[in-house]
């Protein structure tokens, strides 16, 4: 096809001077520069114009875009203004711009936390909301007289367990399934967080929900103590909150540890006067019945479990004094954060 490349100059120029608003410059850009523009037909035509042609015919569409851009930048520096909608409008003025998002205050907190124990070894595995009664209770020597095992403490679902028959589904309402899960998966050693939502079928208050969101923390190896538990929750304490917490260990009954303990942090850190010690999180050495469960030697392997709030340690560390407000997409909290 041939190219009268003079003339289309001429043409484009003529064109140009006729412009006289920016819903003309727009239809003139789209003509000529457009993905179905002139520019880009004459490109196309280089596939089957004559080998002794195309020099000219790539150069001539190079020097035709290179005039169009340049009335284009000539005619948007003199249109200034343009009647849109019978409105005068000023172009010149900078425009109006989408306001951004950030990261909720809960995914920041679950980071957060994750990097933190990331940072000294542990690997993070995310296991499914979806638990079945074994991994959810009976792996983790939650006997089945258990209060939590009831349908009024759990959301049983409408579905069939496919491993265990007459038995159905659930929601999680704790992420220590993930134990159960990771260790009939590998074998030690391992260290391993778990990160998640779970549910229980709580009465919606300022510090209760029926979804919030917990991450379980688990080592297993053949020679672990409670004082290796200890030194790794302080120091995590030390880098969450900062180097001047203190801390203490509460003995206390999980049926997936033994022995168990529930850490408290000095409230007078965070500033909170009316409580001397706050609950952050339980923890334990790994109960042996657990072992047993998930198929492990008996007597060979040791470890420890811990697991905390997300929605607790964040209203701790920030201030906050009610749960809902994580949930009602208020703006005006959000973006504190």
């Amino acid at each position: 096809m041939q190219w009268n490349f003079q003339e289309i100059h001429q043409q484009a120029q003529t064109e140009a001077q006729a412009i006289n608003s920016p819903q003309a410059l727009e239809a003139f850009r789209l003509k000529y520069l457009g993905k179905k523009g002139l520019v880009a037909a004459v490109f196309a035509s280089l596939g089957t114009a004559d080998p002794s042609q195309k020099a000219a015919i790539g150069k001539g569409a190079n020097d035709l875009r290179g005039l169009v851009e340049g009335l284009i930048a000539a005619k948007s520096a003199g249109i200034s203004t343009a009647k849109v909608s019978g409105e005068q409008v000023d172009f010149s003025l900078p425009g109006t711009g989408e306001v951004l998002g950030h990261t909720h205050i809960l995914t920041q907190t679950m980071q957060e936390i994750i990097a933190v124990f990331e940072q000294m070894g542990f690997v993070t595995i995310e296991t499914p909301e979806i638990e079945t009664e074994f991994n959810n209770f009976t792996g983790l020597n939650i006997p089945i007289d258990h209060p939590s095992r009831d349908a009024f403490d759990t959301f049983y679902l409408d579905a069939e367990d496919p491993s265990a028959q007459g038995r159905r589904l659930l929601l999680r309402s704790h992420t220590s399934p993930g134990q159960v899960r990771i260790m009939k998966q590998h074998k030690p050693p391992m260290a391993v967080i778990v990160p998640g939502r779970v549910y229980r079928p709580d009465a919606v208050d300022a510090s209760h929900s029926f979804m919030f969101h917990q991450i379980e923390g688990l080592l297993v190896d053949e020679k672990v103590q409670f004082s290796e538990l200890k030194g790794l929750l302080t120091e995590f304490c030390r880098r969450f909150f900062g180097p001047k917490v203190v801390m203490r260990f509460r003995p206390h009954f999980f049926p997936f540890t033994e022995p168990s303990a529930e850490v408290d942090i000095n409230a007078e850190i965070l500033g909170i006067q009316r409580k001397k010690w706050l609950e952050i999180l339980g923890c334990g050495m790994v109960n042996p019945k657990v072992f047993e469960a998930v198929g492990y030697p008996k007597g060979k392997y040791k470890g420890f479990a811990f697991g905390m709030g997300v929605e607790r340690m964040a209203m701790l560390k920030y201030g906050i004094n009610d749960i809902r407000l994580f949930y009602e997409n208020d703006a005006r909290f959000l973006k504190q954060f």
